[in-house]
């Protein structure tokens, strides 16, 4: 009895592969796109200096002009974007059979994740503020990361 539920665990999950990996990826390409708009508007604001729109939130100016907000005079959002085109791109490739792009867009949500909850720790221990446009980017981020549990495993 334990052999049949095992063998048609098994085909379940060889059917939801093919199909599910391509929905799964171009949900997760899609969901990048959103975290990729957010950090280019980020990055456009810090660069040119530009007010950014925030709803009249104090809390966002806090966050995005604290010393946080840079690394190495880059604008973190910056490298959100790169990280976000990155996760799209290997999304894409995955969502068309591609096993190394997998692996490679797992590993980047994965680092993303981490970064994501470093500076959402830095957000609510140290500057005591919260930026909209910065949640937003977690939410995005915490969602890929659920994709990422979520995905079939090769069997």
């Amino acid at each position: 009895m334990n052999s049949r539920r095992s063998a048609s665990a098994a085909t379940a999950a060889n059917t939801f592969s093919p199909r599910g990996s391509v929905i799964l990826y171009a949900v997760a390409a899609v969901i990048a796109l959103i975290g990729l708009a957010d950090a280019i508007y980020l990055s456009v604001q810090a660069l040119t200096g530009e007010t950014l729109v925030c709803g009249g939130s104090p809390d966002c100016f806090r966050v995005l002009g604290s010393s946080y907000a840079r690394l190495g005079g880059i604008p973190i959002a910056l490298f959100g974007a790169l990280a976000y085109f990155t996760v799209f791109s290997f999304a894409t490739f995955a969502a068309f059979g591609y096993n190394r792009a997998r692996n490679l867009f797992s590993l980047t949500v994965g680092l993303m994740f981490a970064v994501t909850l470093w500076l959402l720790a830095v957000q609510a221990l140290i500057l005591h503020a919260f930026c909209r446009f910065c949640l937003l980017s977690a939410a995005v981020t915490f969602l890929l990361a659920g994709l990422v549990v979520a995905r079939p495993r090769p069997s």
